[in-house]
């Protein structure tokens, strides 16, 4: 015998069941998620067109549209030159410059993109040590991502649950003036903690990293510039560890020294960012001039038997013999220094190669190498795809900022000029395409319509009217964001933005409130993580680069905390009005 249960229990029980889920499987949102709505669908709790609906939710698609456009960028130097104009001898001048410019690009890229690239070069500066600035690089990219409806998704998961509610459309400017005010206030607290935050030292390269070899050519821009001036300090995961100039030597390498014509520059890191190097004009490989891509790169091991054993590398004749080119060497337990092609292969040397169509055909190959894998390198932009990923981009933003055409129209024409000009490939696409992203917030839209059509949020009116002497909007405002924030920080804030929507929404409507300011409440709160590493993307990727700890992010955020919500709900008061 079935046991007839009322909807509106199922729903409410199933939406307990996916907090509970949530704090305990915090790695596995997409799969609590998909659990959710594949049980509100089984038992009929939503319909099949409520699915495809909540899956075609066009504040969604903008979402999913908008984080496609911004892979071009991270191929652009764009970032890049953003983090060569931070880094300065003062302290405080870098801090006002890293929080500016953070600020500002978070408000306009994916704020994930913005920290990544910034990453390497604060934790490769040498003045300063990376853990007086990564915390503020994170905490910057979350203000700056509250002044626009593109700032953080956040923002924009909260506009496609206002349009499935059939609300009006969040304008593209109306989180910028409490956004404003969160940034002055803020920041300013945060400027002052910022002793607080420990001197994280710098690692040093391992001398087990890859050993490449560029050269600056007479013509380069790069000649005349200093080391910090011209980014070359500023690689991710790549480090300029020598220079050798006529024969001379100069390690270490410092900010101030200049480039001359001819110099070799020695890098040593991660070799799938070796295309890195291409983006500066005048700066050639080694391999370059055997003119073999550099977008197939295999990875090989000089076997003890080898002919190779012994030689010099530029008497070697790999274009001839293998149809490859050396790009780098690795050589463990031991230092290369100097010269790449004045490098004396040794058994065991590990070498990475540009090779041609038939350099596995090629019958030598496994007489002298192991072969280990294929490399796939970091692809970069022309200087022609750079500008079309760049103006394209921001023009699409800009038309869409002044109401000339709708956001998801302009990235979507965006996606098909970056598809065109080979900014971007269809694999590409594919493969950076945000499936969790859309599974968690498809399956929130369905949680979301389930409570407001089940009734499962009716014990909301009769809690407000039963306690009608204390609720009151301003009240209900501070407990719309207060658990947003407490969801933000236990769960993520996507999920936290999802979940507490609709209790919001109908509260907002059972108060007789504005329902833009508990919208709102919702978008800032769910941007509240600032005690929590794990709770927002961006801190867990300072929490490892700089070697905090928990109490690191307490004893900061804590404050920034109080003084966020204090002015996100007073500006919400007073701007927006209840």
């Amino acid at each position: 015998m079935m046991i007839d249960i009322e909807p509106s229990i199922l729903v409410a029980t199933i939406f307990a069941a996916t907090i509970f889920s949530l704090i305990k499987y915090q790695n596995y949102p997409e799969r609590v998620f998909g659990i959710a709505a594949f049980g509100l669908y089984v038992l009929g709790l939503v319909s099949t067109q409520q699915v495809i609906a909540s899956f075609s939710n066009k504040g969604l698609l903008t979402l999913i549209a908008l984080m496609v456009c911004s892979v071009s960028l991270e191929r652009t130097k764009l970032l890049r030159a953003i983090a060569v104009f931070v880094i300065k001898e003062s302290y405080r001048k870098t801090w006002l410059r890293l929080f500016g410019l953070t600020v500002i690009s978070s408000a306009f890229l994916n704020n994930t993109a913005v920290v990544s690239t910034m990453l390497s070069p604060i934790r490769n500066n040498t003045y300063h040590a990376s853990g007086k600035l990564l915390i503020p690089l994170s905490y910057a990219a979350i203000f700056g991502g509250t002044l626009t409806l593109v700032g953080t998704s956040t923002n924009l998961i909260v506009n496609s649950m206002v349009i499935d509610s059939g609300s009006p459309l969040l304008g593209f400017f109306d989180f910028t003036p409490i956004g404003a005010c969160v940034i002055l206030v803020c920041g300013s607290l945060l400027f002052m903690l910022s002793p607080l935050l420990p001197a994280t030292e710098k690692e040093a390269a391992k001398s087990s990293e890859y050993f490449i070899d560029a050269k600056v050519s007479d013509d380069s821009p790069l000649v005349g510039k200093s080391a910090e001036q011209s980014g070359l300090l500023n690689l991710e995961s790549l480090f300029l560890v020598e220079i050798l100039r006529r024969g001379r030597l100069i390690s270490p390498v410092s900010p101030q020294e200049e480039i001359e014509p001819r110099d070799r520059l020695i890098f040593s890191g991660d070799i799938k960012k070796v295309t890195l190097l291409s983006q500066f004009e005048g700066l050639d490989l080694f391999a370059n001039k055997n003119g073999l891509p550099m977008d197939n790169l295999v990875e090989v091991v000089v076997k003890p038997e080898s002919g190779l054993v012994g030689t010099r590398l530029k008497y070697a004749g790999f274009r001839v013999q293998y149809n490859a080119a050396v790009v780098a060497v690795r050589r463990d337990g031991d230092k290369i220094s100097g010269k790449l092609r004045e490098v004396v292969l040794r058994a065991g040397d590990f070498l990475v190669l540009a090779v041609g169509e038939d350099f596995k055909e090629r019958h030598n190959i496994r007489k002298n190498f192991f072969v280990l894998s294929d490399l796939e390198t970091e692809k970069t932009l022309n200087p022609i795809q750079e500008k079309i990923a760049i103006g394209g981009f921001f023009t699409a933003i800009v038309l869409a900022a002044v109401g000339f055409v709708p956001l998801l129209k302009a990235m979507l024409i965006l996606i098909g000029v970056l598809l065109t000009t080979g900014c971007l490939c269809s694999n590409e696409v594919m493969q950076r395409l945000p499936k969790q992203i859309w599974l968690i917030i498809s399956s929130a839209l369905l949680l979301s319509h389930a409570m407001m059509s089940s009734g499962a949020l009716d014990f909301l009116g009769e809690l407000v009217h039963s306690n009608h002497h204390i609720f009151t909007p301003f009240i209900g405002l501070i407990l719309v964001y207060t658990m947003t924030w407490v969801m933000t920080e236990l769960v993520t804030n996507n999920a936290a933005a999802a979940l507490t929507f609709p209790i919001a929404y109908s509260l907002s409507l059972v108060l007789a409130a504005n329902p833009k300011a508990y919208i709102l409440a919702v978008a800032f709160g769910a941007s509240t993580s600032f005690i929590n590493p794990y709770g927002y993307q961006t801190n867990l990727m300072v929490f490892s680069a700089g070697k905090y700890h928990l109490g690191d992010f307490v004893k900061i955020g804590a404050p920034i905390s109080i003084a966020y919500g204090i002015t996100v709900i007073s500006a919400i008061t007073l701007i927006i009005g209840l």
